[in-house]
């Protein structure tokens, strides 16, 4: 065990994390949740808590709940607040980030890369955290997914509409919005947000992470990097960094391997390496 919180807890197996999010106030988010998880994204980054890492798997730990959402109470209070004191709000004055988009920060400039096992009901800010991650399975069965917050007069706030846009369209997001349409996970993988929908999420997301783990970790982060900053890099930008990152796949010892079994006809491309043999 790496880490015992009491809203989130992560055991290592290997150079795969598995982060399980709780809380026994029906599966919310809140501040402390927001706080461990930060705690647990710094150790599995410090080069020394985790020096093997390769992937990290976000699931609830509860049956039927990932995140539920945001505490509607706690949300309701800071309003109180706020209206109280007469704040007033513009994009030209950003509010600062808070708990939960620092880990969202984290997960996406990462090398490493996470799996999010939606085992149940996500919403809200639970849906935005997975939204984050870089693979996603959901569980099968009767759990709402999704961004409904315009029933409570809100907005996604922790990256919802940045990233839907990138990920649907700027039509398909604006259809879900303002609809505060509520998916079920068969609907997740038809529109393309999840990779799949099985009866066990989790288990699915170690099996994930064990062809992960038999490739090289050099170019899963390279592939990370390049895909996740192509919507912000012109064109010939993005196609330099590929180009070059190409290469430095080519000279990864790690790599060389791969290549020489294709080369001398004991696999085709098509064929992943074998399963259990971590590569770095």
């Amino acid at each position: 065990m790496l880490f015992q919180g009491s809203r989130v807890q992560c055991t290592l197996d290997g150079a795969c994390a598995v982060v399980h999010l709780f809380n026994p106030k029906q599966g919310l988010m809140d501040e402390a949740m927001e706080r461990e998880l930060l705690q647990v994204l710094d150790l599995l980054h410090d080069g020394v808590s985790w020096p093997d890492g390769r992937v990290v798997i976000l699931t609830g730990r509860d049956p039927g709940v990932f995140v539920r959402h945001y505490d509607v109470a706690v949300l309701h209070q800071r309003a109180q607040a706020m209206a109280t004191r007469g704040k007033a709000f513009s994009i030209e004055r950003p509010v600062p980030q808070g708990g939960v988009h620092r880990c969202i920060d984290r997960i996406e400039a990462s090398s490493l890369i996470f799996i999010a096992a939606i085992n149940g009901v996500a919403m809200g800010g639970g849906f935005e955290l997975a939204l984050a991650c870089d693979l996603r399975v959901v569980q099968d069965g009767p759990y709402e997914l999704g961004l409904p917050e315009l029933n409570l007069g809100l907005l996604p706030g922790a990256g919802g509409t940045q990233a839907l846009a990138r990920l649907l369209g700027v039509s398909a997001t604006l259809q879900l919005l303002l609809t505060a349409r509520v998916l079920s996970p068969r609907e997740l993988v038809e529109l393309r947000l999840a990779g799949a929908c099985a009866a066990d999420a989790l288990a699915q997301a170690r099996a994930w992470a064990d062809q992960l783990q038999a490739v090289p970790a050099r170019a899963c982060a390279h592939i990370k990097r390049l895909v996740r900053s192509a919507g912000s890099w012109e064109i010939e930008q993005g196609r330099s960094a590929e180009r070059t990152l190409f290469c430095d796949c080519m000279v990864d010892p790690a790599a060389l391997p791969l290549m020489a079994d294709v080369a001398l006809g004991q696999r085709t491309i098509a064929q992943p390496p074998q399963a259990g043999r971590p590569q770095r």
